[in-house]
């Protein structure tokens, strides 16, 4: 019983993980590349509604997907647009974006409400691999979304420490002058960061509305957008360690929902707040343990570039 318990967990905390997998994935590829991107709950929220919506009138859940994708890569290239070319302060610009995404979703998304989802993603389970005891379970047995992001995760950590585009990227997010000096187009491979990592926050926001919980609410993403952006600090820059963030995470929210059904009386504010109070206390114990040494933190990292100041 306990076993069984411990699975379903785990189980459920990769699915619930998946969205902030997505999503501190595109921010850390933007981060990478010096511009902190604070925008992700707004550009989840939109990815969700126009990944919704395409469903619905399309009945192609991968359109859904790839207009999801679009329409967080249009939201991040604003930010590029104002904090690379205008060089406007990166906070101040993606709180705006945040703000933006939440009340343009809620326009948008107003006939949309107690819509079902004509088609959704189903679990798909691996021949062979989940058979495996407890790992196939937890791991084989779920959508293929779900499957994406496991490759998506060894790609991005490949490029970024295997190949010269990854040292490129690098490069610009920890001296962007030296880069530039050297022959790279600074601003056009923090656009791509920028736009990429606003089309994975998309395809984040699309998880939630097709997979996850498939519907559209207002505000369905519920903080998720800002919890990646502390997950993106929990795993240092490293795509492997933001997927075992983001399961970890995921499952401290399943875990609520499994003591409930146990019968464990916990006010019910307080399993909601549960995933919260970790980024709190992750941040905290980060916080303590980076005073004495050197992190993987890019230099540059918020930091506008211009080629006056060279």
């Amino acid at each position: 019983m306990q076993d069984s318990i411990i699975v379903a967990v785990l189980a459920t905390g990769i699915v619930a993980g998946t969205p902030l997998l997505f999503a501190s994935l595109g921010e850390l590829l933007s981060e990478r590349a010096g511009v902190m991107n604070l925008g992700v709950e707004g550009m989840m929220l939109i990815g969700a509604v126009t990944g919704f919506a395409v469903d619905v009138y399309t009945q192609n859940i991968w359109a859904g997907i790839l207009a999801a994708m679009l329409a967080g890569g249009l939201m991040a290239l604003i930010h590029a647009f104002l904090s690379i070319t205008l060089k406007a302060n990166q906070v101040v610009s993606g709180l705006a974006l945040t703000i933006f995404g939440t009340g343009l979703s809620a326009y948008l998304g107003k006939p949309l409400i107690g819509v079902p989802a004509p088609v959704t993603f189903k679990v798909v389970a691996i021949p062979g691999l989940s058979e495996i005891p407890w790992l196939g379970t937890i791991l084989f047995s779920h959508d293929v979304l779900v499957y994406i992001s496991y490759g998506l995760v060894a790609l991005i950590w490949f490029v970024l420490y295997r190949t010269k585009t990854g040292l490129i990227l690098r490069s610009v997010g920890e001296n962007p002058a030296a880069a530039d000096a050297a022959g790279i187009n600074v601003f056009r491979v923090r656009y791509l960061a920028v736009v990429l990592g606003g089309m994975l926050s998309g395809a984040a926001g699309a998880y939630l509305s097709l997979a996850y919980a498939p519907s559209w609410l207002e505000n369905m993403t519920a903080g998720r957008g800002w919890i990646a952006l502390a997950l993106v600090i929990f795993a240092m820059w490293n795509p492997l360690r933001a997927l075992a963030g983001a399961y970890v995470f995921g499952s401290i929210d399943a875990l609520g929902f499994h003591m409930q059904t146990l019968g464990v009386v916990i006010p019910s504010f307080f399993l909601k707040m549960l995933p919260y109070l970790f980024t709190f206390i992750i941040l905290i114990v980060l916080t303590r343990e980076t005073k004495n040494r050197r992190v993987a933190t890019p230099e540059a990292l918020g930091v506008s570039y211009s080629r006056e100041d060279r």
